[in-house]
């Protein structure tokens, strides 16, 4: 068990490297998204950009599958991400629109992309913790109760084979004096 732990120490720590690089690429591509659909809603105006998403809807299609696979006996998540575009035309006319639109809707891409892999890293790690946790509570039960409760059965048996040990001795010696005399 002992083994294993480290082993999820090992795996946690390699995780947590990639977790935090795609934490830090969620933030910048969030940051980037907002920072262009607050330039598109300036220039367009909220209602405009609602009815684009209304036609965007159609045309983007996600598809998202979770699938599970084992590493040091533990199910870890793995989710497969697609947007499928219908259409390979915009939902928008390019005269009435924004030229930030276009560059809100790649950062929307990424953002979408990096959510779902950050979620991925976030649920592989929460499983690997879990499971840490649950391996450190079955260290510390036989540390601490099963070993000491082992030992003092060893210790009572120890006792008590000594005494049958004497008690057969002295039969013993009893039967031999029996038989001298």
């Amino acid at each position: 068990m002992e083994y294993k732990q480290e082993q999820l120490i090992r795996q946690i720590k390699s995780l947590w490297v990639d977790y935090k690089i795609y934490q830090n690429n969620l933030y910048k591509s969030y940051k980037m998204a907002l920072l262009k659909l607050n330039e598109t809603y300036k220039e367009m105006g909220k209602r405009e950009i609602n009815i684009i998403n209304q036609i965007s809807k159609i045309q983007f299609k996600p598809f998202i599958d979770i699938k599970y696979k084992k590493n040091i006996g533990i199910l870890l998540p793995y989710i497969d991400y697609e947007l499928v575009q219908e259409e390979q035309l915009p939902p928008y006319s390019f005269e009435n629109t924004s030229h930030h639109l276009d560059e809100l809707i790649i950062f929307l891409k990424d953002f979408f992309k990096y959510l779902i892999l950050y979620a991925e890293k976030e649920a592989i790690l929460l499983s690997l913790a879990f499971n840490f946790k649950k391996i450190s509570r079955r260290i510390n039960g036989l540390k601490n109760v099963i070993k000491p409760q082992l030992e003092s059965d060893i210790k009572i048996i120890k006792e008590i084979l000594e005494e049958l040990d004497r008690e057969n001795y002295i039969r013993l010696k009893k039967t031999k004096s029996l038989i001298k005399n």
